[in-house]
C-alpha cells in the first residue's frame, strides 16, 4: 500500500537522522571529515569542493552496505512470507527491545560491545573514501546498531525487495544529508555541535521512544490500520501523485 510505504520511508529517514545525531556518531563527524579528506578542519572549510567529493564517496560506501543488508533482510522475509503476520509480531517485539535498550531500561551486553571497523590509515584516493564508508557501514556501535537493526527487522517483515531497498536507502539518506551539510560547512557544524552536544542523551531517548512506538504498531497490526486511515485523509490530488 502506497501510504504504508510512505510512512515506512519517513520512519527510516528519521531513524537515519537520529543515528547521525546519536552520541556514537555526531561527536566523531569532524574526525571522519578530516580522515576521509586528509585535510585539517581549517583546510576542509576552505576546500569545500574536495570535502564534498570525499563526503559523497564516504556516503556511497555506507549506503552500499546498508542496502545490501536490506536485500538480505528482505530475502529472509521472502523465506518466511507465509508466516508474515507472525514475523511482523516477532519483529515488532524485537524493535521494542531495541527501543527499551536505547532508553536505558534494558542493559544488553551484546548491544553495547564495540564492533566498528577501525582503519589505522585511510586507503589513498577517492576509492579510499568509499572503503572508509563501507567500514563505517559494517560497524555496529552501541547507538547505531539497535536503530539499524530495527529498520532491518521492519524490512524483513515487509518481504518486498523494492520496498526493503527503498527503506535502507531512506535510512542512508537520513545519515547522509546532515553529513553532507557538515562537510560543506565545517565551521558552522562545529558551532552548532558545541551548543547541541548537551542534548545528545535526549536524542537517544527520542530514538528509543520512536522504536517502541513502531514496535507496538507492528505487534498490534495498527501500522497497516494507521496507513489506511492516513490514506483516507489524504486529498485525492495528492494520492494520485504518491
Amino acid at each position: 500500500m502506497e501510504s504504508s510505504a510512505s510512512i515506512g520511508v519517513l520512519i527510516a529517514f528519521t531513524a537515519g537522522l537520529l543515528s547521525f545525531l546519536s552520541p556514537c556518531v555526531l561527536p566523531l563527524v569532524p574526525s571522519y571529515i578530516t580522515f576521509i579528506t586528509g585535510l585539517s578542519l581549517e583546510d576542509a572549510s576552505k576546500s569545500r569542493r574536495m570535502a564534498l567529493i570525499h563526503a559523497s564517496l564516504f556516503i556511497l560506501g555506507f549506503t552500499i552496505i546498508f542496502m545490501l543488508l536490506g536485500a538480505g533482510a528482505t530475502s529472509l522475509g521472502f523465506v518466511v512470507k507465509s508466516h508474515r503476520a507472525w514475523l511482523a509480531r516477532i519483529g515488532g517485539a524485537l524493535i521494542i527491545v531495541f527501543g527499551l535498550y536505547l532508553l536505558g531500561v534494558l542493559n544488553i551486553g551484546a548491544f553495547g560491545r564495540e564492533r566498528r571497523v577501525h582503519l589505522a590509515d585511510k586507503p589513498v584516493g577517492y576509492m579510499g573514501s568509499v572503503l572508509v564508508g563501507i567500514a563505517f557501514g559494517a560497524g555496529w556501535s552501541p547507538c547505531i546498531g539497535p536503530i539499524l537493526g530495527a529498520i532491518l527487522t521492519f524490512t524483513a517483515s515487509e518481504a518486498d525487495l523494492q520496498r526493503g531497498m527503498g527503506l535502507l536507502f531512506a535510512y542512508s539518506m537520513g545519515l547522509a544529508v546532515p553529513f553532507i551539510a557538515a562537510a560543506f560547512a565545517v565551521e558552522w557544524f562545529l558551532k552548532v555541535f558545541s551548543k547541541f552536544k548537551k542534548y545528545l542523551g535526549y536524542v537517544q531517548k527520542v530514538a528509543g521512544v520512536l522504536l517502541i512506538i513502531v514496535g507496538i504498531l507492528m505487534v498490534t497490526n495498527y501500522f497497516t490500520i494507521l496507513a489506511t486511515a492516513l490514506q483516507a485523509l489524504t486529498p485525492e490530488f495528492l494520492r494520485s501523485r504518491i
